[in-house]
């Protein structure tokens, strides 16, 4: 396994990120087990409570698919709506992304964690350790399925925080004009690059906008705010463009 994996963007730059080697990989699945074994413990303590009033075969079968959903729901859900982590992962640093470098959607998520149940055969388990230690991007078998990947974040302090670029309406969008003549190819390289821009090195953050950001607001006749940072102009081109035409 590589120290880093390199991945070329559609917009031409290439994005390194580190791999999350197997003992981080075990250590948090540790974390994250003990948290589902605590929340099916208390379903179970629910579940008994409720017995005088639903009888024990109902009792048991809804502890039984308390306990199915928590086991599969809590790494879905996390993963998709927390940004690629759980609990356990959150503790050593680690995300999920997409094995392009992109943020990981819902279907992503959920096929990457069905595959949990191959994972629960001893021989599919040993092959997604082996996996994960020669793949280049350490990759488990639900990884590569799914095509995902696991990466360790380096503690890098931006000095800004990007703005939810799919709701509302960004402070910023009075800067950045009518965008009439902003096409559709032009709106996902923005956004590629929003989604992108909190994860790379600041030499490639800086690349982009000066190769990328730039050439666009020349190009559309935007002025640079002064005293903030090319990333909020950015947010609220992605953000007014996807209103304006129902994408986001």
């Amino acid at each position: 396994m590589t120290d880093q994996c390199l991945v070329l963007t559609p917009e031409k730059v290439v994005l390194s990120f580190y791999p999350c080697g197997l003992l981080q990989r075990i250590f948090a699945h540790v974390i994250d087990l003990s948290v589902v074994a605590a929340l099916i413990y208390g379903a179970s303590l629910a579940t008994l409570l409720l017995e005088p009033v639903l009888g024990p075969g109902n009792a048991g079968a809804l502890a039984s698919f308390a306990a199915f959903g928590l086991t599969f729901g809590y790494f879905v859900v996390l993963e998709a709506f927390w940004r690629g982590q759980t609990l356990g992962k959150r503790a050593f640093r680690a995300r999920v992304l997409m094995a392009d470098g992109t943020p990981m959607g819902f279907s992503a998520a959920l096929f990457r964690n069905l595959m949990r149940l191959a994972d629960m055969l001893p021989i599919f388990y040993l092959a997604g350790m082996v996996s994960i230690i020669l793949s280049p991007k350490s990759q488990r078998l639900g990884d590569l399925a799914s095509g995902t990947m696991v990466i360790i974040e380096r503690v890098r302090t931006t000095g800004y925080v990007p703005a939810p670029h799919h709701v509302g309406i960004h402070r910023m969008e009075s800067t950045v004009g009518d965008l009439y003549n902003m096409t559709l190819e032009e709106y996902h390289a923005i956004k590629r690059l929003v989604d992108r821009f909190p994860s790379l090195p600041p030499t490639t953050q800086q690349w982009s906008v000066t190769h990328i950001w730039q050439p666009f607001a020349e190009r559309h006749s935007i002025q640079q705010a002064t005293d903030v940072h090319p990333i909020f102009q950015m947010e609220a081109v992605v953000m007014k463009f996807g209103r304006t035409h129902n994408l986001i």
